[in-house]
């Protein structure tokens, strides 16, 4: 069974996004929404980080079904012409299993104690 895929993306509007005007962005944003529920994704949350970043004024996290919904997804980004509007980074990945968490869980504790410490 495939793995669900998480998508930490960060984004910012361009200049072509501030200048398209409401009719052109709602139309994109409707072919993205249409395309994101296409491949089964969901939002688990997005973020205003502007008060913290400029770089990245908006956070979010997707998951995915598998690998080949998130490939279907980014073609739809690139039919629509997506990078137009925004500048975009993202890291994909899976859940940790439990012994992982435990082990992350363990180093954080020690790192968190190091710094305590100093």
């Amino acid at each position: 069974m495939a793995k669900p895929i998480y998508k930490l993306l960060m984004f910012r509007n361009t200049e072509a996004y501030y200048l398209a005007s409401q009719s052109e962005r709602d139309e994109v944003l409707g072919k993205l929404d249409a395309a994101f529920k296409k491949v089964g994704g969901k939002r688990i949350v997005m973020c205003d980080s502007s008060w913290s970043s400029k770089e990245w004024p908006v956070f979010g996290v997707e998951q995915f079904p598998d690998i080949e919904a998130v490939q279907a997804y980014s073609r739809a980004l690139q039919e629509l012409n997506l990078a137009r509007y925004v500048v975009s980074t993202t890291i994909l990945g899976t859940e940790l299993e439990s012994e992982q968490r435990a082990y992350f869980s363990l180093l954080l504790c020690d790192l968190h104690n190091l710094i305590s410490t100093t």
